[in-house]
């Protein structure tokens, strides 16, 4: 399948190529980008169900389908995984051949623009869903960037109460305007914030999205008895964790890596009914010849979200 770009996202993980920390995975030169929506331009002669012009977003997973993961049902975790756009050239890029089963339809009336921003509400979703998220919950975001803000809507789309420690001011705004309530964990007591909030039982759920050492200390201590702790960071580093805390009170750690395609098809579906904020989301859009300026931008704007590279295609 040849597919005409329109959108790619900039995420942490680009940031991490952009600087060289991922060169183990990715030889220069490299076209990266996985967070996409684009339109159908050619169809493959051995595949049925899709047409030029359909507008699509790429899962960009490709799994060999014989390890212990695969053959149990996780796939998305395989053993030899390839990470379209990071083990394999991504979406960066006008013009991408893929292959027809990482295409997950969208529909006409979802704007390729909001489209790019499927992927990263798959990952939200997935963790919500890992996480086992319950109405009535009360649930701490530790880290209020893009990703941490899509767990927080789904979460709160999932009926939980959502509390997001930022240390942002930019995006602490961006989360209050979204009616999202907001701790500043730098300039506030988050552990008082939280003894307050839950009358002293703790949090169920948190969610660990800052990729800080402070980030894991503050979502652990913030647990209730048998609470869940969801790892969404990645850290580049072992981290130190209050293992006597999870003795003490009976706490779980869920991991949450990727996604599965129930996830991307239940992003675009919130996407579709505007329960995800997008055009609030995406603060700059960059045409292609700019990318190294997007880059930059993430990098160094304060309360900059989610960066497009406007690829070209309109469908």
């Amino acid at each position: 399948m040849r597919i005409d770009v329109a959108y790619t996202g900039v995420c942490g993980t680009d940031l991490h190529i952009f600087h060289g920390h991922m060169d183990n995975r990715v030889a220069a030169p490299q076209v990266i980008g996985h967070e996409m929506s684009g339109v159908v331009a050619a169809v493959g002669p051995e595949v049925s169900g899709w047409a030029a012009g359909d507008p699509v977003t790429v899962m960009p997973l490709d799994w060999c389908g014989d390890c212990p993961a695969c053959t149990t049902g996780h796939s998305h975790i395989c053993h030899r995984l390839s990470f379209i756009g990071i083990d394999a050239p991504g979406s960066m890029r006008q013009s991408w051949v893929v292959d027809a089963r990482t295409l997950v339809a969208v529909p006409e009336a979802v704007s390729l623009r909001d489209a790019a921003l499927v992927e990263p509400t798959a990952v939200a979703v997935h963790d919500v869903r890992r996480a086992e998220v319950a109405a009535g919950e009360r649930v701490l975001v530790v880290g209020g960037g893009p990703v941490g803000l899509l767990i927080a809507v789904v979460a709160r789309h999932a009926g939980a109460e959502v509390l997001v420690a930022e240390v942002d001011r930019g995006r602490r705004e961006l989360a209050q305007r979204l009616g999202l309530r907001v701790v500043d964990p730098v300039g506030e007591d988050l552990a008082a914030v939280v003894e307050s909030w839950t009358e002293g039982a703790g949090v169920p759920v948190a969610f660990e999205v800052s990729g800080a050492q402070a980030g894991v200390e503050s979502a652990v201590a913030a647990l209730g008895v048998r609470g869940r702790l969801c790892l969404v960071a990645i850290h580049p580093t072992p981290r130190e964790v209050n293992l006597h805390r999870f003795f003490w009170r009976e706490l779980t750690l869920v991991g949450a890596r990727l996604y599965e395609r129930p996830d991307f098809e239940r992003a675009v579906a919130l996407i579709a009914d505007g329960t995800i904020p997008t055009a609030d989301l995406v603060t700059r859009v960059e045409p292609l010849a700019r990318a190294q300026e997007a880059f930059e931008a993430l990098e160094n704007g304060a309360g900059e979200m989610k960066i497009l590279i406007d690829c070209g295609a309109r469908g």
